[in-house]
């Protein structure tokens, strides 16, 4: 729905182009937004005829298109989640939980608990068939029917999309292209892994990195899909060096550092819970389909295959790059290198080391392109419900793509860049997030009365979701109950911050002044027009 305090003043004109679709009903909201149960599998490879780089005819209706397969959605999947964790983390892991032994299971415990929460996720995502990821499983599950319309039912979702859009979403991008930016200069140093780069030139970097990203974004979804996928594969192949480099140094005998196990274990709860934290920073990603559901091909189908595919393979992957890690360094060199991958080239693959930091800056790449592609629906989706200023809900009239999103997220994310201090960052993030992933466990626990009779082509057992949620009120609970911080208080100030935009302009509608021209020029600067229906699913 849209909110007149964010609305521009050519809108209705603009509206006018859908009134002839035939999949505009008049049982729809303003629009055009049916009902968000699944329909029948053969819908899911509805496309309206206007295609990416023509313009839409006068009767079609301005929405996204499916254009996201099976094997791109793995690559989604894969690509995001393998980025600069497992090049950054190891080492808080490792420091956090004291022993060698003890990392590993953390990093075999957190992509089980990643593959349960996307599995989760798949019948969140089969379900309710909107993009928008937390978003709209909010929406639907705390504000189902006519909740939505009182002044309570709609927070949940709002809150979420408040953080995400200003804190979760582009700090994550900036971490990720920060770690680009740091491992495409150690390119050029990489016989002195221990010598900082020089801070501005990693800043700069990661700025190039973040306009290239959107940029992409914005001119082409295929364009996009095209460019996860190949970089998907370079990280992939740099997985692969790293374990066969790791198996070799086995073979030959290098076993000491993997054979001290347990000791210097910590027995610190609040440890455990922020070593989690570093883990699970590395499995993130594992979500981002759920925010791409409008676009992606036979979702009821390829969204559950994707996430099986994908979460297994990342896990086998971390587990083998964290043993050949501890095949090259002691647990005291690795927590010394403050750029591990580096240092591991260095002493294994001789004058071909430059193709570590090379391998990673890719990976890192391709992470950040995943990461802005989905932030973007989910700013799109929040701005299309009247959440967030009307004009971000608006995609290019020829490209189809959600650009006004996408812009948005990048300039957050630019100035996020500035202070690169990427662990506080790391900390920041995953407390946060976690709060609202629980809160995903929870809507769909609640759903499964409130929805009892509507289909599920994919449903997981309950105890998954309840185990899910438990363990997020652990990690959100257990580190300020060990090791209080004034950070979490700053993260909790700044959840509850958003109810004071709440009330005036999404409850009230209230009217900014001027709005409506600053839609318009945006409107006329970036070519963009309102949506007028979601893609049949």
């Amino acid at each position: 729905m849209e909110n007149p305090a964010f609305v521009g003043d050519t809108e209705n004109q603009l509206k006018e182009r859908g009134k002839g679709h035939e999949g505009i009903s008049s049982s729809q909201s303003v629009r055009g937004r049916g009902s968000s149960l699944p329909r029948s599998e053969s819908q899911a490879e509805g496309k309206c005829t206007s295609v990416e780089g023509g313009g839409p005819t006068t009767n079609d209706a301005i929405n996204l298109e499916r254009r996201v397969g099976l094997l791109s959605g793995v690559a989604l999947i894969v690509g995001t989640m393998i980025g600069s964790g497992i090049f950054v983390s190891p080492k808080g892991l490792l420091e956090r939980t004291g022993s060698v032994a003890l990392s590993l299971i953390v990093w075999a415990s957190c992509g089980i608990l990643s593959l349960l929460g996307a599995l989760a996720y798949a019948e969140l995502g089969t379900l309710v068939d909107a993009s928008g990821g937390e978003y709209s499983y909010f929406l639907e599950g705390f504000a189902p029917g006519k909740t939505r319309r009182t002044w309570w039912g709609p927070i949940p979702a709002f809150l979420y999309a408040w953080v995400s859009m200003f804190l979760l979403k582009p700090s994550s991008l900036a971490i990720i292209c920060l770690t680009c930016a740091e491992y495409f200069v150690r390119i050029f140093n990489t016989g002195s892994s221990d010598c900082a780069p020089p801070d501005l030139a990693v800043k700069l970097f990661a700025v190039f990195v973040i306009i290239l990203i959107t940029f992409i974004n914005s001119y082409s979804v295929n364009l996009a899909t095209k460019v996860q996928n190949i970089f998907t594969a370079a990280k992939l192949l740099a997985i692969l060096i790293i374990v066969i480099g790791g198996v070799v140094k086995l073979a030959q005998g290098n076993t000491q550092y993997l054979a001290t196990g347990f000791k210097g274990s910590t027995s610190s709860l609040g440890d455990i819970a922020t070593a989690f934290y570093s883990g699970l920073w590395a499995y993130d990603g594992w979500n981002n389909l759920n925010y791409v559901t409008e676009e992606l091909k036979k979702p009821y189908t390829n969204l559950p295959r994707a996430i099986i595919i994908g979460l297994p393979l990342v896990t086998v992957c971390y587990l083998l790059v964290n043993v050949s890690y501890l095949a090259v360094m002691s647990q005291e060199e690795l927590l010394a290198s403050e750029t591990v991958a580096v240092t591991f080239g260095n002493r294994v693959l001789g004058w071909a080391a430059f193709l570590m930091p090379l391998a990673v800056t890719l990976s890192t790449f391709g992470a950040a392109n995943g990461t802005a592609f989905t932030s973007g629906r989910l700013c799109f989706v929040a701005a299309r419900e009247g959440h967030m200023v009307d004009v971000l809900s608006y995609v290019h009239a020829k490209k189809l793509t959600p650009s006004p999103a996408l812009l948005f997220n990048a300039s957050i994310a630019l100035l996020m860049v500035i202070p690169s201090d990427i662990g506080s960052l790391i900390d920041f993030f995953s407390f946060t997030a976690w709060i609202f992933y629980g809160g995903a466990m929870a809507a769909l626990i609640i759903m499964r009365y409130t929805m009892k009779d509507a289909p599920r082509p994919y449903k997981v057992p309950i105890f998954i979701p309840i185990l899910v949620l438990i363990i997020s009120v652990y990690l959100v609970v257990g580190p300020i109950i060990d090791s209080p911080q004034i950070e979490y208080l700053y993260a909790s100030l700044f959840i509850v911050a958003g109810l004071f935009f709440y009330f005036p302009f999404v409850y009230m509608k209230k009217s900014i002044p001027g709005m409506g021209h600053l839609t318009t020029f945006f409107q006329l600067l970036l070519q963009v027009v309102p949506t007028n229906t979601m893609p049949d699913a």
